[in-house]
């Protein structure tokens, strides 16, 4: 058995979906009274890797959170390689992974290596964050992500989880960029 709680940093921050059509996610899940969404639309995720292999998926990317649990929908507009699209080739959508968010993102990654947890796909968001999702032998879902807090993901994620404090339904859907 591999020591995972050594590996990855606090409390899962975030679950996350694979989705085929983002309008359609947020409205779902607006019904049930999660909001407002904080989007990111044709997000290149330049300087990533797939398995080995160089590549830049284009995604849009949905955000907000339920009490501290951040939602994250995803879709991938291309056919860029990516752990994205390996879900949705095989014919799936939905629950995709938990994340982690480390403070340490490099300590984070040598605890996974050490305990032998390969890493599937991973980059820099074109030099916002490193992220890395790692093949965890889905104890909890498809892989795990680790994301990197810095200033930049310590301010995004402040914002989406403030946002959803007393939210009254109003403004639903907030596009960045």
């Amino acid at each position: 058995m591999r020591a995972v709680k050594a590996v990855f940093p606090g409390p899962i921050r975030q679950s996350a979906y694979i989705v085929g059509d983002l309008d359609h996610s947020i409205d779902q899940w607006l019904q049930i009274g999660v909001g407002p969404w904080t989007v990111l639309p044709s997000f290149v995720q330049a300087d990533s890797e797939y398995r080995g292999q160089g590549t830049a998926p284009v995604v849009s990317i949905a955000f907000a959170n339920s009490g501290e649990l951040q939602i994250e929908l995803i879709h991938q507009e291309d056919d860029a390689p990516s752990i994205y699209r390996e879900f949705t080739d095989s014919g799936r959508t939905g629950f995709h992974h938990v994340a982690f968010w480390s403070d340490d993102f490099d300590a984070t990654m040598a605890g996974a290596k050490a305990a032998g947890i390969p890493v599937v796909h991973h980059g820099t968001g074109g030099g916002i964050a490193k992220f890395a999702y790692l093949d965890a032998g889905g104890f909890t879902s498809e892989v795990v992500e680790v994301m990197e807090l810095n200033d930049v993901t310590q301010s995004m994620m402040a914002m989406i989880r403030h946002s959803a404090v007393d939210w009254d339904g109003t403004d639903p859907v907030r596009v960045l960029g």
